[in-house]
């Protein structure tokens, strides 16, 4: 007869019985089996890189494939063999805090703000503080 499982805690010892659970690898082995199960047919896609290398996926049939992928080997953008390039959308230009500046305020009325901050400035410092007509 296998000897009963012991737990030490502060109080004392606990007897546990012998189907107690154990500790499993979570997250590394899945329990369940494949049988039944209906896998997505797949389509294998190959794309070619402009230094040569070739990478061949797997897509579901069903599944949009994309025109470009990542090259495996280099990381250039490969495109895919006998693919047709959609039309791209023309990319939107990202607006800078300069641009954004430059609609609130024209160029002369940044240097005239630019003086005034730098006229605080000087006399912060004692400087003496030039005057433009």
């Amino acid at each position: 007869m296998a000897r009963p499982l012991e737990a030490h805690t502060r109080k004392g010892t606990i007897i546990m019985g012998n189907g107690a659970v154990r500790g499993t690898r979570l997250g590394t082995t899945s329990y369940e089996s494949d049988a039944g199960v209906d896998f997505a047919t797949r389509l294998m896609t190959t794309y070619d890189c402009p230094a040569g290398h070739t990478t061949t996926l797997p897509f579901a049939e069903e599944a949009e494939i994309p025109f470009d992928w990542e090259c495996a080997t280099c990381g250039r953008a490969a495109v895919l063999r006998d693919g047709v390039e959609p039309d791209r959308k023309p990319e939107k230009h990202i607006r800078t805090h300069w641009d954004m500046l430059l609609e609130r305020r024209s160029i002369a009325e940044l240097e005239e703000v630019l003086e005034e901050r730098l006229d605080i400035l000087r006399e912060m410092r004692g400087e003496d503080i030039r005057r433009s007509a």
